[in-house]
């Protein structure tokens, strides 16, 4: 199954070096065994907008959004066999934050991808 993480939090913060390395060192380790198909981080909410429709209407919003109570910093994709995998690798995806940047608060959440089921994956 495929399950996107999405790691979100109200505290706009970069990362410290140490936690970076630790980050990519456990993608290269996840790539490699082929269960990291994708990752990312955003850029700034500044430099993002935002299409909404509401009554009707298209309404296009520059960044920031004031409004944004949490942001969205990240997100990665992985081909992991069920949900117990994809609990266990947040978990680990997360210790590294308290462990290389600590007070830092945050979710990562773990959505299984609709359809990855019926594709074999």
């Amino acid at each position: 199954m495929r399950y996107m993480f999405i790691v979100k939090s109200s505290q706009p913060a970069e990362p410290p070096p140490a936690l970076i390395d630790a980050m990519h060192k456990m993608a290269r380790r996840e790539i490699e065994a082929g269960r990291m198909l994708d990752d990312g981080g955003l850029t700034p909410l500044a430099m993002g907008c935002q299409v909404s429709i509401g009554k009707g209407e298209l309404k296009v919003i520059d960044g920031p959004f004031i409004e944004a109570k949490e942001m969205i910093g990240g997100y990665a994709i992985f081909d992991l066999p069920g949900p117990a995998e994809a609990l266990a690798s947040a978990r680990e995806f997360m210790r590294l934050h308290t462990d290389f940047m600590p007070g830092w608060e945050g979710i990562c959440e773990v959505r299984a991808i609709a359809g990855s089921m019926t594709k074999g994956a």
